[in-house]
């Protein structure tokens, strides 16, 4: 792979993985109720779980869907669910100091099942093997895994700092619970555009 291609694909796992999508969304939320230590193994499994996919769907994965069609729907119906799920989570999650101790973070496991229901990180491993290791070789896609490892994981803990920097307001019960709802609403609309196509 050569050094412009490298620097394109760098660009493209930064913008995509930097820019709002569920897992930003979730990883807000936790930094604001969990704070940024609590919240680590959510990002390790975006960040791992991701790069496992990205491998997969180079592997030969996307095919399956092609020669398939109904494992599309399949696939829209199982990630409706799992984030409707999510999102009734961190609308009833609480911060730390509160008095629901019953709620906690997002799992590692968690967060690295979910990216095999998120519709963005279908786009972006699906877009990623199709414009920079389009004939599939091995090393190809494992250039492309690697690139989104190196990158993806800062830009989702970013969100969780951002989060985390929030506590302060959000110490009000009240004003907690209202950024908590509005995260589960944005978490739900960021859904809408893939189960439109």
């Amino acid at each position: 792979m050569t050094f412009e291609i490298l620097t394109a694909l760098a660009a493209f796992a930064f913008v995509t993985s930097i820019t709002p999508g569920p897992n930003n969304m979730m990883l807000l939320a936790s930094g604001a109720n969990f704070g940024f230590a609590r919240s680590i193994p959510h990002m390790l499994g975006i960040g791992i779980g991701f790069v496992i996919m990205v491998i997969l769907v180079g592997a030969g994965l996307m095919q399956l869907f092609d020669a398939w069609p109904p494992s599309y729907l399949i696939l829209k119906i199982l990630s409706a669910a799992y984030m409707l799920w999510l999102a009734w989570k961190i609308a009833h999650s609480t911060s730390p100091e509160g008095q629901n101790t019953g709620a906690n973070p997002i799992s590692f496991v968690q967060a690295a099942l979910f990216q095999w229901v998120n519709p963005k990180a279908w786009t972006m491993a699906l877009s990623s093997i199709t414009l920079y290791a389009p004939g599939r070789e091995l090393s190809a896609v494992l250039w492309v895994a690697i690139v989104f490892g190196a990158i993806n994981l800062p830009c989702v803990s970013s969100w969780t700092i951002l989060g985390q920097k929030l506590r302060y307001l959000l110490s009000n019960p009240t004003r907690l619970t209202v950024f908590n709802w509005t995260m589960a609403a944005l978490l739900v609309i960021s859904l809408v555009p893939s189960l439109m196509a």
